[in-house]
């Protein structure tokens, strides 16, 4: 049997209807990862937990339904917390993934009978060699290998992506002839367990806020922040500083945090500061159980959809890389991830810790 995970959107659905079309053995299962506190009553979750159900109503198949939310809050929303605290920008999608999709899920997963998972995920699996490689999927725009990058080989062994292979656009085509409720349903956004949510808000309900000064690279107090942690390099919107009689009528970005002194840097335009060629990163972790060599040449993403950057990663006795990149980048972040590929293969990816830009740390 096959445990698909059904999370009320239409590339799941698809996913079940996929494979219960290939004449597989198949069940739904939903995974609430958050207990939802919205003082206005609302409660996105039970509206995706009815359309998870009805599509596994529709389809034939077995619906479950489990909470991870005790699992979610020790194994991604704390990491999450303490990295926010001390002004890093975590990427808590990628901790979801592996820590629950790919770990609790598919624990619970085999308690009701399953051999393997599915997912909707935008990804694709390949055996290759007694081992199992993460491609990315046939549609570029919708790609989701960035945030599996960390999930892994005995988890990937037993997944299925079956939407791996179509566009978008062929997904919702094969929802709506098979009469799917959630054919023309609209795509989730935001952080996994925040939704619609506004980000601010909701985190500074477990991180007080401390308002500080927002200072110019000269060191001149140019505003008023939130608190830094609310903030993150290369951020335009919600400065607030805008229109200043005594600055260049270029829009001001965050280029560094001083988070011992509380103090946001901006400056104007693409400023150099914003840009940097290294990086190192930890916490690596590698899809085939090992880096391909102490030094490797390859491509990879600091951000989500950003394009192929060419560069060389040096694999340290620590364990931590250091990763020199062929052009200068823009907005390396500390706490989101630098993903490496190989052609279509994910070879796996690591937290980044510091950059050579002028506020990054090195």
């Amino acid at each position: 049997m096959i445990a698909v995970g059904v999370s009320g959107g239409v590339d799941s659905s698809v996913a079940a209807w996929l494979l219960k079309q290939s004449g597989a053995t198949v069940a739904g299962m939903f995974m609430k990862n958050w207990e939802e506190d919205d003082p206005s009553g609302v409660c996105p979750a039970e509206a995706d937990a009815a359309d998870a159900a009805h599509i596994c109503e529709t389809l034939g198949i077995p619906f479950y339904t489990r909470n991870f939310a005790a699992e979610y809050w020790d194994g991604v929303f704390e990491l999450f917390l303490s990295e926010y605290k001390i002004g890093r920008t975590p990427n808590p999608d990628i901790l979801c993934n592996r820590e629950i999709k790919f770990k609790t899920f598919l624990e619970h997963a085999e308690d009701i009978g399953a051999e393997r998972i599915a997912t909707g995920h935008y990804a694709r699996v390949r055996a290759s060699s007694g081992q199992h490689q993460l491609l990315r999927g046939r549609d570029d725009n919708k790609d989701q290998s960035y945030f599996l990058h960390a999930i892994s080989q005995s988890a990937l062994a037993r997944t299925l992506f079956p939407v791996g292979e179509l566009p978008k656009p062929e997904v919702r085509r094969l929802a709506a002839e098979a009469g799917l409720i959630t054919a023309a349903k609209k795509d989730s956004t935001g952080i996994c367990f925040i939704g619609e949510r506004r980000f601010r808000e909701f985190l500074g309900r477990f991180i007080p806020a401390q308002a500080g000064d927002i200072e110019s690279i000269g060191g001149q107090v140019v505003g008023r922040h939130h608190g830094v942690c609310f903030y993150t390099i290369g951020q335009r919107e919600g400065l607030g500083i805008g229109g200043r009689r005594d600055a260049r009528p270029e829009p001001w970005f965050v280029v560094g945090k001083d988070v011992q002194r509380n103090v946001l840097i901006v400056d104007q335009g693409e400023s150099p500061d914003l840009f940097s060629s290294r990086l190192v990163a930890h916490t690596p972790t590698f899809i085939a159980g090992a880096p391909p060599a102490s030094e490797f040449e390859c491509v990879a993403k600091t951000r989500y959809r950003q394009p192929d950057q060419a560069c060389r990663v040096r694999v340290h006795d620590d364990g931590r890389l250091t990763v020199l990149f062929a052009a200068r980048q823009r907005a390396v972040t500390p706490g989101q991830s630098v993903v490496f590929y190989d052609g279509d293969i994910c070879l796996g990816g690591a937290v980044i810790d510091a950059t050579d830009a002028r506020f990054g740390g090195l």
